[in-house]
């Protein structure tokens, strides 16, 4: 192992120890258009020699495609590795493109177990609703999952893109570990609700896409005239056309720090992100996804990166000018429900 390994946080009050930061690893073969299965592979094993041990999956990512393609890693390092997948996406057999919530009993009983096949594993060591379906009380979704821990097949429990109250309601049927939503630079909605009451409640916050998307590492700065035609990125407002122009515009300052640091601007992204755990007075633990060694590389380093009050500062207007939703559908996201 090498010795500039990340630092540690702790999944909820009484979940594992992970690595201060993740790896999201649905690009590895689904969204982002084409990839590298051994360039992936060594991606995934960079990570976990710089101390990354959540991997974070999910049944919809590929029609479980992506956890097939872990499982071999999962298995070869099981007890290094803290595994994270999702349920509620179902894919209807009859159109594959479409995703429809589901958040009934014999739904997660079904995902479970399928998961649990394609992982090839005895037990998930995290468990998320990845989306939630506001015609079922989410005390029964959560009840439901309570119920898979005491049969062992899940060790903890995590929610995705829910609302302070519906965090609160579903803490209360049962522990809530980690709450994955999306928190960047350009995307703070849940700053106002949610990470509050994630803090009070004692719930690990796991920032998803804390790159944009690759957006804020200047990768790309219109998606429809630059990303291949099956990147999702596509589909998403602020990554493309006037907006896509009026955003590349706010990485100036990011820009500015990150030749200040002798960084990235991946690298400033992230480390804004990971000092929102003093500000906010919460564990959090992002989960950028990448398909590269050598991303891994400069990802983990983001978190030794130090900004100072005056550097937060000039940063903290960017989120406000950001034109284009997450989603053009705001629906199945906390802001759209807050």
């Amino acid at each position: 192992m090498t010795d500039n390994r990340i630092p540690t946080a702790r999944l909820g009050e009484n979940g594992p120890e992970v690595g201060v930061q993740g790896l999201g690893c649905m690009g590895m073969s689904f969204a982002y258009g084409p990839s590298d299965a051994n360039e992936s592979r060594a991606a995934l094993e960079r990570a976990l020699e710089l101390g990354v041990t959540l991997y974070d999956t999910a049944d919809a990512y590929g029609a479980g495609e992506n956890e097939r393609f872990l499982s071999p890693f999962f298995k070869a390092h099981r007890d290094e590795v803290v595994i994270a997948t999702k349920f509620a996406l179902s894919i209807p057999a009859d159109d594959p493109t479409r995703r429809v919530v589901r958040n009934d009993a014999p739904y997660i009983r079904e995902a479970v177990e399928a998961s649990l096949k394609r992982l090839d594993v005895d037990v998930i060591d995290l468990y998320y609703m990845h989306r939630r379906d506001v015609d079922v009380p989410i005390e029964d979704t959560v009840g439901v999952m309570a119920e898979l821990v005491r049969e062992g097949k899940v060790k903890q429990l995590g929610l995705s893109e829910v609302t302070a109250a519906e965090l609160r309601a579903a803490h209360a049927v049962h522990p809530i570990a980690a709450l994955q939503s999306e928190w960047s630079l350009f995307s703070r909605d849940i700053e106002a609700h949610v990470v509050p009451a994630a803090a009070d409640l004692g719930v690990t916050l796991v920032p998803y896409s804390p790159l944009g998307r690759g957006f804020l590492t200047g990768s790309f700065t219109d998606a429809a005239q630059e990303l291949t035609a099956d990147d999702y990125r596509r589909t998403q407002p602020r990554f493309t056309g006037e907006n896509a122009a009026a955003n590349s515009a706010l990485l100036e300052p990011v820009r500015a720090l990150a030749k200040a640091h002798d960084a990235t601007l991946g690298q400033i992204a992230l480390a804004w992100v990971h000092q929102q755990t003093e500000v906010h007075g919460l564990p959090l633990v992002p989960i950028p996804g990448t398909r590269k060694a050598s991303r891994v590389e400069e990802n983990t380093a983001a978190a030794a990166i130090r900004l100072t009050a005056e550097e937060l500062a000039l940063l903290d207007p960017i989120a406000a000018r950001v034109a284009g939703d997450r989603y053009a559908d705001m629906r199945f996201s906390s802001a759209g429900r807050e």
